[in-house]
């Protein structure tokens, strides 16, 4: 008899530690799922057209504000949309989502999950990424405007400012921040492709001599040398420069309360929208992304599964993507929405020509596995 009633104890004794185990772990699950995680989700953020308005101010003092402003320059009327896009971040570099909106987003097809280190490095606050961001947006839009000019034939004059001087550099106590390059070498650099230019006149120049560098500083014109120096092969003087355009008329981007270089290539096509006769996207409904260059090169930009599934919503029929972006678009892409890949504003802007007179698309350039 005893030994019979011995076995159900140990049974008993059994489930009761499995049963430890299983709550111990719904516990430890449930602690888990509230802790922060060390990640981000990007989602689909708000959605502005680009030849319409935004609402800006509160209260009694909203009103809707054109995004494009054009003095000096006669302009048309348009139709449809030119969406630029955002992407919405969840969460910021001191507070992050909880570990169960981590796994929802994991299985959200208009969501990514992204480590938080890719957008708020060690160091860096919330305020400098945000600031950052306003000055790339700031940048992208001076670019756009540019880009847009210089695809309709105008040569625009360039100033080249000194915006930063490498510390230990060959330009190091030469050239000063703020100091707008005239010439290298005799070579004046006054057009719209004279950043690249100048890099190419140093690498050309090579480093055993000095070379002449003409800067502007305080409104006088003095004549400076500097020696390049090889940093990994390539010959450099340590500048950075900006570009700063003088254009033929004003054009004024009033766009608010977002960040970022994405929107050019979109600002870019709703400028010459605007300026030029025609309805460019055929009255339709477009959308897009990508950065731009003042040469019109169409580059890649973060986030745009999300930023596809936020012009699939907003009722857009027409993506254009950048080119170096189509990896991330194959297999992603919501029913109902035509992607074209581009490379170039002269291809995007060719595409929507095809696009809103109804014709055929099948030769337009497509992302593809």
């Amino acid at each position: 008899m005893t030994l019979f009633a011995a076995e159900p104890r140990r049974r008993s004794r059994s489930r009761t530690v499995g049963w430890a185990f299983v709550i111990g772990a719904v516990v430890l699950g449930l602690l888990a799922s509230l802790l922060p995680s060390p990640y981000l989700i990007e989602v689909p953020g708000p959605v502005y057209n680009t030849i319409g308005t935004q609402e800006q101010g509160s209260g009694k003092d909203a009103k809707a504000v054109k995004l494009i402003q054009i003095e000096g320059h006669e302009t048309y009327p348009t139709a449809g949309a030119l969406d630029m896009l955002t992407v919405g971040i969840q969460g910021d570099a001191t507070n992050r989502p909880a570990w169960t909106s981590v796994i929802r987003a994991l299985f959200t097809k208009s969501q990514a999950v992204i480590p938080a280190s890719a957008i708020y490095p060690e160091g860096v606050s919330t305020d400098q990424v945000n600031q950052q961001d306003e000055a790339d947006m700031q940048s992208s839009q001076q670019s756009a405007v540019a880009a847009a000019l210089i695809q309709q034939g105008y040569r625009l004059p360039t100033d080249l400012e000194v915006g930063t001087v490498q510390k230990g550099s060959a330009a190091e106590g030469v050239i000063e921040k703020g100091d707008v390059i005239r010439s290298f070498d005799g070579t004046a650099l006054t057009t719209n492709a004279d950043a690249t230019s100048l890099r190419e006149l140093v690498a050309k120049h090579g480093t055993s001599t000095p070379a002449k560098v003409v800067v502007e500083r305080d409104g006088a014109q003095e004549t400076v040398e500097v020696t390049p120096r090889s940093e990994q092969g390539t010959a450099l003087i340590g500048v950075g420069v900006t570009e700063r355009y003088d254009f033929p008329f004003t054009v004024s981007i009033k766009l608010q309360d977002v960040g970022g270089p994405s929107a050019g290539m979109m600002f870019a096509l709703g400028i010459i929208d605007e300026i030029t006769p025609g309805k460019l996207n055929g009255g339709k409904h477009v959308a897009g992304t990508g950065t731009i260059t003042a040469d019109g090169e169409v580059g890649a930009i973060g986030g745009i599964r999300q930023k596809m599934y936020g012009a699939k919503d907003a009722g857009a029929t027409v993506f254009l993507a950048p080119a170096d972006n189509c990896d991330e678009v194959v297999g992603h892409v919501p029913a109902g929405l035509d992607v074209y890949k581009v490379s170039t504003l002269d291809q995007a802007v060719t595409d929507l020509q095809t696009i809103g007179s109804g014709k055929s698309t099948a030769k337009l350039a497509r992302c593809t596995s």
